[in-house]
């Protein structure tokens, strides 16, 4: 079985994504590919992960939790959502890495699943955007505080894939940046449920419409509709010219909490971030979607 862990990350429209893949759930479970719901799965997967910490699985361990959670539904993908698999938000940086435990979590999920395909996704986000949204769930009242004296511009998302890569190198990765998720949103849905480019799904613009005025999204959907044979990149580059000129400012424009870092603090840590995504681009095993 193809096994897919949405992991999140935070902070990156991972529950609306959980949303759209339910409203598509249906249609999927014709195509073989099953969307259950959280929460049949969720405080397993907790579990499981805790009882992997101290023992190997046991042999019939992959067949129990499959059991439990598939419900006697039949499928040959399974896609799971679970945005704490590599911790709460307030621990997800430690010694100026981003989930640290994810390696060991994935190589263990992949020892529990050792003869199933298993596939990781996880949306990239700016640390100069996500590290002070993991500032806000955190205790500490101070920016340095949180870091734990960790530099913030050495904070590379590159490691964190590397790492996984390196534990468990016979599962593959899908990643995409955050930023760029409302011209990818439908292909992102796609490329969880294993389907092809261009095929039919509920939602494809949920994410659009939360930031696109109504207006924008009437004219949006008419001139699609008198366009139908624009490929994918065109959609996107409609996409882009639309949200220029309808785009909600309160909905695209985010205040940071980010105690000490000034305008040039951010514009580095943006230019550290997008090297970093080339990097990540270029590791083997990994699927980097981009516009």
């Amino acid at each position: 079985m193809q096994i897919v862990l949405h992991a999140g990350a935070h902070f990156t429209e991972e529950e609306r994504l959980v949303r759209c893949l339910l409203r598509n759930k249906e249609d999927f479970s014709k195509r073989g590919v099953a969307v259950p719901g959280p929460g049949k799965y969720r405080t397993l997967l907790k579990q499981t992960m805790a009882a992997l910490q101290d023992a190997p699985p046991a042999p019939d361990a992959r067949d129990v939790l499959l059991d439990l959670i598939l419900d006697e539904e039949t499928a040959e993908r399974m896609i799971l959502s679970h945005m704490f698999l590599f911790g709460a938000p307030r621990a997800c940086v430690r010694n100026g890495f981003i989930y640290e435990a994810a390696a060991e979590r994935i190589a263990q999920l992949s020892a529990l699943f050792v003869n199933d395909q298993v596939e990781v996704f996880l949306a990239l986000r700016n640390p100069a955007t996500f590290l002070p949204a993991l500032f806000d769930q955190a205790p500490q009242d101070d920016m340095d505080a949180f870091l734990r004296g960790a530099d913030p511009y050495a904070v590379r998302w590159s490691d964190t894939i590397n790492a996984i890569r390196s534990a468990a190198p016979d599962v593959t990765i899908t990643t995409w940046c955050f930023e760029d998720m409302p011209m990818l949103w439908a292909q992102i849905v796609r490329e969880l449920a294993g389907l092809e480019p261009g095929e039919k799904i509920i939602g494809g613009f949920d994410l659009l419409s939360e930031i696109m005025s109504k207006e924008g999204m009437q004219r949006f959907r008419a001139y699609l509709k008198s366009h139908p044979t624009m490929t994918e990149a065109q959609k996107r580059r409609v996409i882009v010219a639309f949200l220029d000129k309808f785009a909600i400012e309160e909905e695209i424009e985010e205040e940071l909490n980010a105690p000490g870092w000034t305008d040039e603090v951010i514009e580095t840590m943006t230019n550290l971030y997008e090297e970093d995504m080339a990097r990540v681009a270029a590791i083997p095993g990994v699927t980097f979607i981009a516009p």
